[in-house]
């Protein structure tokens, strides 16, 4: 398999990380800028809504560039967002920082999943979409601890300064290792709308989106769950980070060679029934650390296992429009997080973290649903 996927991964992970850096550090901005941490905390979704919305629209402005010089512009960008945010004196500014990070950053993720594919051959297409996604889940499990990290160590400002680092040594090794890739013809926006009125595509969109909502609805709060139910201090809930991060970062791995090895189909039946017993497994777990630990390394690797073998599945349902399948399918991701933390804090408000499994059980379970109507409902259209 072509060796350039593993940079792509790299590239993937150091801009996948601003997305939830602030988590671990809200308390640190907010008394530097002087605002309240709910204001702080807008800035993560934010970044997951522009994530969202904003990668299929900027895939379809960019189509006519060539994909390398593409994803330079898109780079130096992105570095410059960072930048903006590291020097920031205000909330403002530092709002504007982060709306120029996910903009860029939003292009870039969805430039390494569809580059990913085109440059390996076709057996290895899944597992080269599992690399990748291992890259975009370790950015998003590992980003919290590392400015968590960073944050108390040197000031909320130096996980920035990492990324901004880590940002311009990824440019140059755009320049000098990866080759020249051609653009593929654009599509309208209103044709990649047009492909969620096959019944098939939309629900297979669907699993992500409603599986990343149940997974967030907990992920997103595992601080104050480890905190209140758990009754373990600031040194734990790091080591609980860790733990579930690297179980996250092979499991993106993992999905990727099932989906290979048994089929997309199976591979998205298997983890998404899997994580429906995990998930409301996870309050009854709370008796002793060490079960608890245990499952959470299976919740780790099964919330990203999926996404390589959803992306593969919807490829091979619309071949033609793969890049906007993937690109629609990184929208659903975002969106996923983003519903998935504000109905989290919504059932903190209303009645306490103890029922956020049980919450996001329900969004896994529709999941399940929403995957059995995809794959196995009537077919309506030619497309398999």
């Amino acid at each position: 398999m072509n060796k350039r996927v593993y940079f792509l991964m790299i590239v993937a992970f150091v801009v996948g990380m601003v997305e939830l850096i602030i988590g671990g550090i809200l308390d640190l901005i907010a008394a530097d800028l002087g605002v309240s941490l709910g204001q702080v905390g807008f800035l993560i979704t934010i970044f997951s809504l522009i994530f969202a919305v904003g990668s299929p629209i900027l895939l379809i402005v960019t189509s006519h560039i060539e994909r390398k010089k593409l994803t330079l512009i898109s780079l130096a960008v992105f570095l410059l967002g960072n930048v903006v945010t590291v020097v920031s004196p205000t909330y403002s500014i530092l709002f504007t920082g982060r709306v120029i990070s996910a903009l860029s950053g939003a292009l870039l993720i969805i430039l390494c999943l569809t580059i990913a594919p085109s440059i390996v051959e076709h057996k290895y297409r899944g597992r080269a979409i599992g690399i990748v996604s291992m890259g975009v889940s370790a950015s998003i499990v590992l980003g919290l601890p590392v400015g968590l990290l960073l944050g108390n160590a040197f000031g909320w400002r130096a996980p920035f300064v990492l990324i901004t680092l880590l940002t311009a040594l990824s440019m140059a090794g755009v320049y000098f290792l990866m080759e020249r890739v051609k653009p593929k013809p654009s599509i309208p926006i209103k044709d990649q709308l047009a492909t969620l009125q096959n019944r098939k595509i939309f629900f297979g969109q669907s699993i992500t989106f409603l599986f990343m909502t149940g997974h967030t609805t907990l992920y997103a709060y595992l601080t104050p769950f480890s905190k209140n139910v758990l009754g373990v201090d600031g040194t734990w809930v790091s080591l609980i980070y860790l733990i579930f991060g690297v179980a996250a970062v092979s499991g993106g791995g993992i999905g990727g060679a099932l989906s290979d090895t048994i089929g997309a189909k199976r591979t998205i039946m298997l983890t998404t029934i899997l994580f429906v017993l995990v998930i409301f497994s996870i309050p009854f777990t709370t008796f002793a650390l060490p079960v608890f630990l245990a499952i959470l390394v299976i919740w780790g690797i099964l919330s990203w296992a999926l996404s390589p073998a959803t992306q593969s599945y919807l490829i091979n349902l619309s071949p033609e429009t793969s890049d906007i399948q993937q690109s629609l399918n990184n929208s659903a991701l975002h969106l996923g997080i983003a519903v998935g933390s504000m109905i989290g804090g919504i059932v903190i408000e209303a009645a306490s973290v103890e029922h956020n499994a049980a919450v996001g059980g329900i969004f896994a379970i529709l999941s399940v649903v929403a995957g059995m109507i995809s794959m196995y409902g009537r077919k309506r259209s030619t497309t398999n």
